[in-house]
């Protein structure tokens, strides 16, 4: 799973399989691992059981969310599914379908 928000738009980018109804996804992963990372730092400043399980729900939720953006090593392995080869990058920076 790609922990750096950075990593995740441009590697599906270069992937061209963003289409989009995958936006939703990819904002819930971003938000997802925002929180992660939010809840990582209030955690160094002490130990509290209601964070780490807030924490460890987050996790869970960008790791699915990371397997249906084809983020994660399985995912990357399944064959890609695209309608439209024929889209002008220019007009598309983000290379949604």
């Amino acid at each position: 799973m790609s922990t750096n928000l950075g990593e995740a738009q441009p590697e599906l980018a270069k992937r061209r399989i963003l289409t989009p109804a995958d936006l939703g996804c990819l904002e819930s992963y971003c938000i997802a691992i925002g929180r992660i990372r939010e809840l990582e730092l209030l955690l160094r400043v002490g130990m509290d059981p209601k964070l780490c399980r807030m924490q460890d729900k987050a996790m869970g939720t960008a790791r699915q969310l990371a397997a249906e953006l084809g983020l994660t090593p399985v995912s990357r392995s399944r064959p890609a599914v695209r309608d439209n080869d024929d889209q002008d990058d220019d007009e598309n920076p983000f290379n949604i379908v």
